[in-house]
């Protein structure tokens, strides 16, 4: 299944706030736990990520720590701040009033198939 852009794009924020509240991860850890959250359905790419931790960065949501790892690689290891707590806790606010709002009306409306015939 593809997930429409505006959907991934909205969800980013949240989702890597989240991912980083259970500790400091580095970028291909991120985009694993992504993948393993969504059951495969999202798979993102680095050049998603990396823009998006940058402008995290910038609004003081996450810092950043050069490491190393077992193997002797230097990664990037990012962690979220007091500030990106916050911003968290707020999105984790608007997206219930979001869900319950979808979950409200997809209860009380027909599901419908991808794709029905004679309907353009």
């Amino acid at each position: 299944m593809r997930i429409d852009k505006d959907l991934v794009a909205a969800s980013a924020t949240p989702l890597v706030l989240g991912i980083l509240s259970d500790g400091d991860l580095y970028g291909y850890a991120i985009l694993k736990r992504v993948s393993e959250l969504s059951g495969g359905g999202m798979q993102w790419t680095e050049g998603m990520l990396y823009p998006l931790l940058h402008r995290l960065e910038r609004l003081g949501f996450v810092s950043s720590l050069w490491g190393t790892s077992d193997a002797g690689r230097r990664r990037k290891h990012y962690a979220i701040t007091p500030t990106g707590r916050e911003a968290l806790a707020d999105r984790q606010e608007q997206w219930t009033v979001v869900a319950d709002a979808l979950r409200q009306v997809w209860q009380t409306t027909p599901r419908f198939p991808a794709s029905v015939e004679g309907w353009a």
